[in-house]
């Protein structure tokens, strides 16, 4: 048997104090400034400029599906680890390492080695934040995990003002940002890091490793235990497709097929982050106010109806409106999904239940990132610019599903 961690109280988690939830929220900033300028800005138009549009895009979208594809196997086994260890923190330093050392590589490299470098990077990435997300009981209550969560994303999206506000302050070209992007992920992570504390036990297993996998297989099992968790996952493959793909796609579609240059798409996201940033606080009261299921509906919503005029519309305003609301969305998602799994899944399993929600959004970005990036080396060179609204359709139409299904998901209350 696996020695329980113990759970830290209230008062405990209120003794982190102010700088404890900083550094947390802080590392969201840290790891957002990553986010946009490598996965978001630079390894795209990399590839657009070393193979062009229809190969450029492929590639892209296969380097994501590789690196995300292969993080999603291992997702619960990650988790499954960190909860027989008791501890996430030095699994989310590890990891936040392997995210950053080699994405500083890829531009003076051939093309296939920097393909591999943002595949093992973007592994890196990707494992850190199930972690980070597990980090969360650490400094918030069952009253103020929404705001908490909000907070996170809020001041995540000021990494995205940070990192865009230097790009165009310096003038900065995409071969520095792969360089100067991880170096400033490393920098803003280090409180975090410092200043937050554990709250389990190291747990005394005779075979960590093997229990962890065997763990694994029981957590997929055991979804029929927890009302309404298996239904949520479920949701969460579709819904997530549109908004991981989105992230890869946004600075190339803005330049190739609405028609911004490099610096106005660059001014466009910050505009876009901003409202991201002012949204984060309102859908974090609102998710403590309605609950993460109800604000999680609205907010799929929202973006139905914005990538419904994405599609439709390759101009430069009705670009900018969608984008407004899509950037509105993406903090809301986040604040909203994040707490309504923690309600869902069991205390004592967190760590390998995030491992399993990990593994449903990253497995739909597998699937997503490989359609839309087929579409276009499929469509592009007939169609031209067509082929990526086509592309942005096959994102609504997962959205509409998970809508459909979120809408049965219970909310289970904590306690």
């Amino acid at each position: 048997m696996t020695a329980a961690a113990t759970p830290m109280s209230a008062n405990e988690r209120r003794n982190h104090g102010r700088l404890g939830r900083g550094s947390w929220a802080l590392y969201d900033l840290a790891n957002t400034v990553w986010s946009y300028a490598v996965f978001s800005f630079a390894i795209g138009l990399f590839l657009v400029d070393k193979l062009g549009d229809a190969q450029g895009n492929l590639w892209l979208q296969i380097s994501v599906a590789a690196s995300v594809g292969i993080n999603a196997l291992v997702s619960p086994f990650l988790g499954a680890i960190s909860d027989r260890y008791g501890r996430r923190l030095p699994f989310l330093l590890f990891f936040t390492l392997v995210a950053c050392v080699p994405a500083i590589a890829i531009p003076y490299v051939p093309v296939p080695l920097a393909i591999a470098l943002f595949c093992v990077a973007n592994f890196g990435f990707q494992s850190a934040l199930i972690y980070y997300d597990a980090t969360l009981q650490l400094v918030s209550t069952p009253e103020n995990r929404g705001w908490m969560s909000g907070l996170g994303n809020a001041v995540g999206y000021m990494g995205t003002v940070l990192i865009v506000a230097i790009l165009l302050i310096t003038g900065m070209d995409v071969p520095t940002t792969f360089v100067v992007a991880p170096i400033l992920f490393l920098i803003l992570a280090v409180p975090v890091f410092v200043l937050l504390k554990e709250d389990g036990k190291r747990a005394e297993v005779q075979h960590p490793i093997g229990a962890a996998w065997s763990q694994t297989f029981r957590t997929v099992r055991s979804l029929r235990d927890y009302p309404g968790l298996g239904r949520f996952l479920a949701a969460r493959f579709f819904y997530t497709d549109a908004l991981n793909t989105s992230i890869t796609i946004m600075t190339v579609f803005a330049v190739q097929a609405v028609g911004f240059s490099i610096n106005e798409s660059k001014i466009v996201f910050l505009f876009l982050t901003l409202a991201a940033i002012g949204a984060g606080f309102m859908w974090g009261k609102l998710t403590d106010r309605w609950g993460p299921k109800r604000t999680l509906f609205i907010v799929l919503c929202t973006w139905a109806v914005a990538l419904t005029v994405g599609a439709l519309f390759l101009e430069k305003v009705p670009f900018l409106i969608a984008g407004i609301v899509i950037g509105s969305g993406f903090s809301g998602m986040q604040v909203a999904d994040r707490v309504l799994m923690y309600r869902l899944s069991p205390p004592d399993r967190l760590g390998e239940f995030y491992g399993l929600y990990g593994l449903v959004g990253k497995g739909s970005q597998v699937l997503g990132a490989l359609a839309y990036g087929l579409t276009l080396f499929l469509l592009f060179d007939t169609l031209g610019t067509v082929a990526y609204q086509i592309g942005i359709l096959t994102l609504l139409g997962t959205m509409l599903i998970g809508m459909f299904l979120v809408r049965a998901v219970p909310e289970k209350r904590e306690g």
